[in-house]
């Protein structure tokens, strides 16, 4: 990988990690459906697939579906949310979180080395299918599990 991209990416983490343990200090606001705004904001990305020069076999995206599944369990399984002594609802703190946050850059940024045949228009769509179902995963559970506390709180 050239290290000006290698630049990029690092920056690109480096913000969503910030953003991330941001919002752990910070109440959620409204019903959480901005917890589900990640996905919109990917959507453009998904074009990279569709394109006719992407040449993916169906083994190959049935593994990148599956790594993804597999990036989202540590992401789930720290995020969750809490009612504070303020009455509102955040993210709960979690060293967890942050840690699996950079599990799964470093394990995106190694599975893109595993792929030497690959054509390099092919292996961005199979990550941008990985991270669509990563992402996916975890926003949607996250948001269901704010719901849960949300709605938790209502009923008091």
């Amino acid at each position: 990988m050239q290290y000006g991209m290698f630049a990029v990416l690092l920056v690109i983490f480096g913000l969503i990690f910030w953003r991330r343990t941001r919002a752990m200090v910070r109440p959620i606001r409204g019903s959480g459906l901005r917890i589900l705004l990640p996905l919109l904001y990917m959507s453009p990305a998904f074009s990279v697939v569709i394109q006719p020069s992407v040449h993916m076999t169906t083994i190959e995206i049935i593994f990148s579906v599956i790594f993804g599944i597999i990036l989202s369990i540590p992401l789930i399984y720290t995020t969750g949310y809490e009612i504070r002594e303020d009455g509102k609802i955040y993210a709960k703190k979690s060293i967890g979180f942050v840690i699996a946050l950079i599990i799964v850059f470093v394990s995106r940024r190694l599975s893109d080395s595993f792929l030497p045949g690959i054509d390099a228009l092919t292996l961005n769509a199979l990550s941008i299918i990985s991270l669509f179902v990563y992402v996916g995963l975890w926003r949607i559970i996250s948001f269901m599990k704010f719901k849960k506390v949300y709605n938790s709180q209502v009923a008091m």
